[in-house]
């Protein structure tokens, strides 16, 4: 098995590539286009003042406006360059490097862990089951993860719901957008809402 995250083999590869996605976003941003359609839907999610972990957060465009939606967010990315861009961006948000594969968070509970962004399909081939594992460990009673990701990038919707089994977690709900549209076998994006059993929560 492949263990290298694949993030970090495209940066390898690409030296700049973290500077382009930084500027790509920026510009976007600048552009005046709606950036924020993951955040509003883990706001809806969430009760007031929740602990939220934007697992996966790069530049934290979703945990920096749930932030400003009074959330108390914890980012985790494995990217220093983007850390600091969250960090020069939201800068009283609690920003972590670290890697997901290894997440470990002595203490912390969170009662909503976000996952945008197409973090999962660049995760190291094979350790996404025990990244949701991770998430599922970080959950406090009652917490759910919501997180999606597009098709085509290695990384098939059924494999993916096959790790979230094994993870230990439940399906609460599968959509198609972060908007709730449903999902078909037709779409080209999941989004998924899991929780813990009902025995575990």
């Amino acid at each position: 098995m492949d263990s290298e995250n694949l993030w970090e083999a495209k940066k390898r590869n690409n030296p700049g590539h973290s500077a382009w996605f930084i500027a790509r976003f920026a510009g976007v941003r600048a552009e005046g286009l709606d950036l924020d359609g993951e955040a509003r839907l883990a706001d809806a999610l969430a009760s007031r003042s929740s602990r939220i972990l934007d697992a996966g957060c790069g530049t934290g465009r979703v945990g920096g406006e749930l932030a400003r939606r009074g959330h108390r967010v914890v980012g985790v990315d494995l990217d220093a360059e983007l850390i600091e861009a969250a960090r020069l961006d939201y800068p009283d948000v609690d920003w972590r490097l670290g890697d997901l594969s290894t997440l470990s968070l002595p203490g912390e509970e969170f009662e909503l862990i976000v996952c945008a962004g197409n973090v999962l399909p660049f995760l190291a081939p094979g350790t996404a089951a025990s990244v949701l594992t991770g998430f599922r460990d970080h959950l406090a009673p009652g917490g759910r993860v919501i997180g999606g990701f597009g098709a085509g990038r290695g990384y098939d919707f059924a494999d993916f719901f096959g790790d979230v089994e094994r993870s230990g977690l439940t399906v609460a709900g599968r959509f198609a957008t972060w908007q709730l549209h449903p999902l078909t076998p037709e779409s080209d994006f999941v989004v998924a809402l899991l929780e813990l059993p009902a025995a575990s929560a």
